[in-house]
């Protein structure tokens, strides 16, 4: 299973729910909390290519998008076959 990285910050439902639904599936993921480490930020964007919207989920060197982007990728079927890659 390829690294999965997410970076979030506190009270963020969209976080909260991206967290749910890869732990729910027994992904275990790193987690960049941008609040409580500002230099994260600066590498989110960067990494991103300038995503500034918690969360921002990385599965191996494939930038994900957000937690919208990560629930398409469920419901169309996808994720899986991402998760699975190595």
């Amino acid at each position: 299973m390829p690294a999965v990285e997410i970076y979030t910050r506190p009270l963020c439902g969209f976080c909260d729910a991206a967290k749910r639904l890869l732990s729910s599936k027994g992904v275990e993921f790193a987690e960049y909390d941008v609040w409580e480490d500002p230099s994260k930020k600066s590498e989110m964007v960067n990494r991103s290519h300038g995503g500034q919207t918690m969360p921002q989920i990385f599965i191996g060197d494939v930038h994900v998008g957000g937690c919208d982007d990560l629930m398409a990728l469920e419901r169309s079927g996808k994720l899986d076959p991402m998760l699975a890659m190595e």
